[in-house]
Order: structure tokens, then sequence, then C-alpha cells
């Protein structure tokens, strides 16, 4: 039972290192997760910010890793062009931006604030 697990961490720990190394968008989400968790220690936002915010980075990242299994999912059943698989593929795209548009407007809430006390508007 344990062997099993191991070979699943073993395969998950894989595909997180392929999709860091392969996907550009996935790199952008890491350096924007880092500015995220450095403003947020600057900011001296609350714990329960703080977790509202790894929360948001761990969905985020999640949702666009899915979103990669997705279309390589696609690609290697698929080759051609078809109206059906770049639906599939927008559609997969669009969760992505949704959630990204969502946890934009979160983090605009709790950092917008603290922001405007730094440079004295508040």
């Amino acid at each position: 039972m344990i062997k099993k697990h191991t070979f699943s961490f073993k395969n998950a720990i894989s595909g997180i290192h392929w999709v860091i190394k392969t996907q550009s968008n996935f790199k952008i989400h890491l350096i924007l997760s880092l500015f995220a968790i450095i403003g947020g220690f600057l900011l001296e936002i609350s714990s329960e910010e703080f977790l509202i915010i790894l929360t948001l980075i761990g969905i985020g990242l999640a949702i666009e890793t899915l979103n990669t299994a997705i279309e390589e999912a696609i690609d290697a059943i698929h080759k051609d062009w078809s109206e059906e698989i770049k639906l599939a593929k927008d559609v997969s795209a669009a969760a992505m931006f949704i959630f990204a548009f969502s946890a934009l407007l979160i983090a605009c809430i709790i950092f917008i604030p603290k922001i405007l006390v730094l440079v004295g508007f508040v």
C-alpha cells in the first residue's frame, strides 16, 4: 500500500517538474504568487488574509495544471484541428481565466487598502 502511494507521489512530483520546466504560464503564476506572498509580508496582511491568498495560489496553480493536462491529453489523442477540440481547449483555458480574474479581484480587495495607507492616501 505504501509502495503504491510512493509511486503516485513520485508521479505527481514528476508532473510538477514537467509543468515548471515546460509551461511559461505556470512560471508566470509562480512569479506572481511569490510577489503576492512577499507583498503580504511587506504590507503585514492578517493571518486570515494570508490564508485566503495561499488558498488562491494553490487553487490557481492546480487549475493551470489541469488546463495543461487537458490540452496535452487532447493533443495526444487527436493532432488535427477541429471545432470540438478548439472548444474543449478554449473552455479549459476559460476556467483558468475566470479563476484568475476572481483571484485578482480578491487580491485587490486585500492589498489596495493597505497600499493606500502605505502611500498616505488614507
